[in-house]
């Protein structure tokens, strides 16, 4: 279960720093709540992950998923670049986060 609570997180990280880019196209409270809603969430997910799961490979492994997220989002909602190596590295951060789940 513990697993599944940080993949849960990773969610609260991505929406998170995807509530900061809508924010920054249109400031208002509401979408500042929704900031503050999804980097909470992801916390408290975070926090019960942490239960089972190491610091080192837990924090590892939500940085990396969010940051892959974040990525994947940004090229799909925000038109960002989708240049092969980006995609490359991207793959690095989601091997190593496998890594960790299988090494951990």
């Amino acid at each position: 279960m513990a697993w599944i609570y940080l993949v849960i997180a990773s969610f609260g990280e991505i929406f998170g720093v995807m509530s900061i880019n809508l924010f920054l196209q249109k400031k208002s409270i509401g979408r500042l709540f929704l900031i503050v809603t999804t980097f909470g969430l992801g916390f408290v997910f975070l926090s019960l992950a942490m239960r089972d799961i190491p610091l080192g490979t837990a924090y590892a492994v939500w940085t990396g998923l969010g940051a892959a997220g974040a990525v994947i989002m940004g090229i799909l909602f925000f038109k960002e670049s989708a240049g092969w190596k980006r995609i490359v590295f991207l793959l690095c951060i989601i091997s190593g986060a496998v890594g960790l789940k299988l090494l951990g």
